[in-house]
């Protein structure tokens, strides 16, 4: 049931321009909130941290832990797999809002998220899903699926839920940094095997994912919050490239990683350009 659950996880900011991030460096032992989803946590990329609830699959080599080690801040890091923007902004089950953890002590926050809001991920595994074997997961086989795919609307939540998440950060924490980190690049722009996919599904896909990061840009300036901007610094390390930050198709993956997520060597590169980012400023 867990490795369904799992599976099925898998699968599963409106304030003035001229409001600009505080440009303070970040001092050492300053608290540091991170939020998001299963890009954020770190699904599968080593081991859970201590207290995390299961599902959420937070990891200790995840971007936001390896840069808290870097900058020795205080971490409280609430991202969790699975998560939507809705999660961030509403209880999930359980769970608390994922903002409930930013207060006015908070210095630094980031955030990667949204993903989940269009099925992005998920659509990815679907899109290699071979309909005469089944889709291959953790010993177990499991139906293919049809890709649900994003409509107008889903585009338009997304962004105006980014917006709000950007506002109530600016009310809680108003002496935070906020950045918004994007998802790393997922669909080569070229695939090979270990992409798993075809080039109709590829195209669509790539598509998802780019309008995905401009949203995320787009709202990152328009709240003058910072932006990394993941997608094209990872431009040249998608599973089809010598060195990739991200696994894909689940039969496929070139680390121990969740299918179509960041790997460790991602994690290790959005937390060390977040370093390079937050020393310059």
């Amino acid at each position: 049931m867990r490795k369904l659950m799992t599976l099925c996880a898998l699968l599963a900011l409106a304030t003035p321009a001229a409001a600009k991030a505080p440009r303070a460096a970040v001092p050492p032992g300053a608290r540091y909130v991170a939020m998001g989803s299963s890009f954020a946590a770190g699904a599968g990329i080593g081991p859970p941290k201590p207290g995390t609830p299961a599902r959420c699959g937070r990891t200790v080599n995840n971007y936001a832990s390896l840069l808290s080690a870097r900058l020795r801040l205080k971490l409280d890091d609430v991202t969790c797999g699975g998560a939507t923007t809705a999660h961030i902004l509403g209880r999930w089950n359980e769970l608390p809002p994922q903002i409930d953890a930013v207060n006015a002590d908070t210095r630094l926050v980031t955030i990667t998220i949204g993903g989940n809001d269009l099925n992005y991920a998920g659509n990815l595994i679907m899109a290699g899903c071979d309909p005469t074997q089944g889709m291959q997961f953790q010993g177990q086989t499991f139906s293919c699926r049809p890709l649900k795919m994003p409509d107008e609307a889903a585009y338009a939540g997304l962004e105006t839920r980014l917006r709000e998440i950007a506002t109530q950060v600016r009310s809680r924490a108003p002496k935070a940094r906020l950045v918004f980190v994007e998802y790393v690049r997922l669909v080569p722009s070229k695939p090979c095997p270990a992409a798993g996919l075809a080039p109709d599904k590829a195209a669509a896909l790539q598509t998802v994912g780019q309008r995905l990061a401009a949203i995320t840009a787009r709202v990152a300036r328009q709240s003058g919050a910072m932006l990394l901007a993941t997608d094209r610094l990872s431009a040249g390390h998608t599973v089809c490239d010598r060195e990739p930050w991200a696994s894909g198709h689940p039969t496929n993956p070139p680390a121990p990683s969740a299918p179509w997520h960041p790997t460790a060597a991602g994690h290790r590169a959005i937390a060390a350009e977040l370093a390079r980012m937050l020393g310059k400023a």
